[in-house]
């Protein structure tokens, strides 16, 4: 024992247990993909509805639980938007998409005029 009264043993055995706790208090979502991640990797891009897409044919199940969580919360604030300035969701979703243009980070996709997927 030392001078505060604790031996090595109860120290190591407590920072055990902290350390188990942080483990387990992390969800698989925490180590999940990010949107931003998912966007540097190629596989998903901005839509011209303001929405996001699948920009090729290998999004993992994982990639597209993201893509349809994040279309959810956008469709909600499309609808907030549109009902307080007065507007249609269509023109809300058009405004969206001219200020993901200019956000979107260089080597990332967005949909052009046709549907299909160009880098920025």
């Amino acid at each position: 024992m030392n001078k505060a009264g604790f031996t090595i043993k109860a120290v190591t055995r407590s920072f055990g247990r902290l350390l188990l706790i942080a483990l387990l208090a992390l969800s698989p979502a925490a180590w999940a993909i990010t949107l931003q991640e998912a966007k540097q990797q190629g596989v998903v891009g901005e839509q011209r509805d303001g929405y996001l897409g699948v920009v090729n044919s290998a999004a993992s199940a994982e990639v597209q639980a993201l893509i349809d969580q994040v279309n959810r919360e956008r469709r909600e604030r499309y609808q907030q938007i549109a009902q307080q300035n007065g507007i249609s969701v269509a023109q809300v979703q058009a405004l969206f998409f001219e200020q993901a243009v200019e956000a979107t980070q260089a080597g990332h996709y967005l949909q052009n005029a046709s549907g299909g997927w160009v880098k920025k």
